[in-house]
């Protein structure tokens, strides 16, 4: 039964119940309602909620949210995930809602709490999204375990448009250059960049390759890891590649698996002075410094931004390598579905989307091959 009481501030009920988990009696209140009609209403749902076995929410959201990745995502989701996820909550989530309870988040205030995200602290709309999916799933996981009754992320309006970066690469006439000046720079510095140039791959995907993931003989490699460039031990180092279509057995060129071939026996050599004390045979990896430790990100940072002007280029991100694969793949006439299993895309369309209309001289392929395809047709 509950009691009810007017403060100066509105009325506020009070009532015991017994928590249908413990089994033991607790108390519940809630105060500054308008009327007493309105504190009646609200004791009256807290008493359905109770009825239909519904956990009560009597917990801070911040502490549900690090209760959620412990109990729910910490070994079930890839590390890269668990990283976004801590980082949301972190640098996001935890400054704006600070002590709210998490029964009182309501639809309306998570709309604020976006818009403010948006607006206020000028994110763009992807990464309000991406903030967006960490609040929703906990919540929906809130849902499911009877933590609140409806998830008050639902329904919202991420407003804005997406911002269109440019795809950028370097154009087939300055690689022979780049490469050059690479080698120059530095031989393994070289045979990383050439290796990211003809295959696609991300550079956490390269740096984790393995010898035992190369076949030269049936000129394929096998992408199943990522290197943790910043990992707080050695069992940390590797890592899932960045989603589950990463996961991919991508073929080569021969003209790379020669380069590969070759590159095998200077590490061999490489081995053999250095002797067994210096060198981590233990990692077996194939892109790494000479002692045979994983390539530090600084490194390839400092290394591309030097190369790129010593060729005569803008400044780029090392991404660009990854575009100038895809680039290079469709203007010489490469199957779209076979680019973006190279690619590890989940669909040729994402391919196409941020590719297909980046390279002049795609394009006018396309029209030299409609125009020879219609001469007789057209009459021309």
């Amino acid at each position: 039964m509950a009691s009810f009481k007017k403060h100066g501030t509105g009325w506020e009920y009070r009532l015991r119940y017994k928590d249908p988990f413990t089994q033991k009696f607790r108390e519940k209140s809630g105060r500054g309602f308008k009327t007493k009609k309105e504190a009646e209403l609200a004791a009256q749902e807290f008493e359905r909620q109770l009825a239909r076995g519904l956990e009560i929410a009597d917990v801070p959201l911040i502490d549900y949210l690090n209760a959620w990745m412990d109990k729910y995502k910490e070994g079930s989701v890839r590390k890269n995930t668990i990283k976004l996820h801590w980082n949301n909550i972190k640098n996001h989530i935890t400054p704006y809602f600070q002590k709210l309870m998490l029964r009182d988040l309501k639809p309306e205030m998570y709309q604020t709490f976006l818009n403010h995200l948006l607006n206020e602290k000028e994110l763009s709309k992807r990464t309000v999204e991406i903030v967006h999916s960490t609040m929703h799933n906990a919540l929906q996981k809130a849902t499911t375990i009877g933590k609140v009754e409806k998830n008050p992320c639902i329904g919202v309006e991420i407003k804005g448009e997406k911002k269109k970066r440019a795809v950028k690469f370097i154009d087939s006439t300055h690689i022979p250059t780049f490469l050059r000046q690479a080698h120059k720079y530095g031989y393994v510095y070289w045979i990383f960049f050439k290796v990211l140039i003809e295959t696609g791959m991300r550079k956490g995907e390269a740096a984790a390759l393995k010898w035992s993931d190369i076949d030269l003989k049936n000129r394929t490699i096998t992408i199943d890891e990522t290197l943790d460039f910043q990992p707080e031990s050695d069992e940390e180092l590797f890592g899932d590649p960045k989603t589950f279509r990463s996961d991919r057995i991508i073929t080569i060129s021969q003209s790379l698996a020669n380069d590969l071939r070759y590159h095998a026996n200077w590490q061999n050599q490489n081995k053999i002075s250095l002797g067994d004390g210096l060198y981590r045979h233990d990692l077996n990896l194939v892109l790494c410094r000479n002692d045979g430790s994983p390539m530090p990100k600084s490194s390839l940072f400092n290394a591309f931004e030097r190369i790129c002007p010593r060729a005569g280029l803008p400044k780029l991100p090392i991404h660009s390598l990854r575009h100038t694969y895809t680039v290079l793949a469709l203007e010489a006439g490469m199957d779209v579905k076979f680019v973006q299993e190279q690619l590890g895309h989940g669909s040729s369309q994402i391919t196409l989307d941020v590719y297909s209309h980046i390279s002049k001289k795609l394009e006018a392929k396309n029209i030299d091959q409609f125009e020879e395809y219609t001469k007789g047709i057209l009459g021309k």
